[in-house]
């Protein structure tokens, strides 16, 4: 088992992760930030009209091995006219 950090960026700055999480393989990892990034979004969207939360990952080491992000848009069609 390896141990990841997944270290968080939203609307309220950086959030470093200092626990990280074991996990059995690097294959677990986008199922672990798909985990982070929906229990996110749940508790902050929306909080506005565009938002983007990111996820980057770091090994053992501390080297970065992956950032995944969500972004959400939302455009009010009848304002526009």
């Amino acid at each position: 088992m390896a141990r990841y950090y997944f270290d968080l960026h939203n609307g309220e700055g950086p959030t470093r992760d200092e626990h990280g999480t074991e996990l059995r393989s690097r294959e677990d990892i986008p199922k672990e930030v798909t985990r982070i990034l929906l229990d996110v979004a749940r508790d902050e969207l929306p909080a506005g009209d565009r938002m983007t939360i990111a996820i980057t990952v770091r090994n053992e080491k501390g080297d970065p091995v992956t950032v995944a992000s969500l972004v959400f848009n939302n455009e009010w069609l009848d304002v526009l006219r």
